[in-house]
């Protein structure tokens, strides 16, 4: 849903009712976990920290949302759960007008706490893009590296979004950018 203001909290709320029983907008679930034709696949991966404290920190920021803390891209309900069925709203300022988009957490991964960790959210009927992207959280045991890495497996939806479709691949570029820097910022020690 594209607007020209940034929609109250009320608008908010009632999208993320109406998103509840939508379908995904794409098939097979997992599909951030293949490259299938017709779709862009984008990742980004980067150290975020160093051991086990850092790790622990890491799976934390992911199920509180933190990677999403950008300024120009919102998640509601703010302190939504991970678990598959969880049904999210996006919410994005760019080039001077709103989008409001919809996202059902589709699975996730590695809870045994180990060396992996992460969850992969899929796009509804609602949402302006089609597809799925994957966020996880890994510690190497050799090095004790924290990595965080993003998989996104996309194609437009929207009548706009495919208009657009240049500008939307360097804001899916710019999100990958600062939701590691988001991450970075959120396991940090003060």
């Amino acid at each position: 849903m594209f607007l020209t203001h940034r929609p109250t909290k009320s608008e908010i709320e009632k999208f993320i009712d109406e998103s509840s029983n939508l379908p995904l907008s794409y098939h097979p679930v997992g599909l951030a976990k293949e490259s299938p034709p017709g779709f862009n696949v984008d990742a980004a991966s980067a150290i975020v920290g160093q051991g086990g404290d850092s790790f622990a920190r890491a799976r934390r920021a992911l199920t509180e949302w933190r990677h999403f803390e950008l300024g120009w891209v919102e998640l509601f309900p703010r302190a939504a759960s991970i678990e598959a069925g969880t049904v999210v709203a996006v919410l994005v300022h760019h080039l001077g007008f709103w989008s409001l988009n919809g996202c059902r957490v589709v699975y996730k991964f590695g809870d045994d706490g180990v060396s992996r960790f992460g969850f992969a959210y899929g796009t509804l009927t609602n949402h302006a893009e089609m597809g799925e992207e994957s966020f996880e959280v890994s510690l190497a045991r050799e090095t004790e590296e924290v990595t965080y890495r993003i998989r996104a497996v996309s194609k437009p939806r929207a009548v706009l979004a495919r208009i657009g479709y240049p500008y939307a691949r360097i804001f899916q570029s710019r999100f990958r950018r600062d939701s590691i820097a988001a991450m970075r910022r959120a396991i940090k020690v003060t």
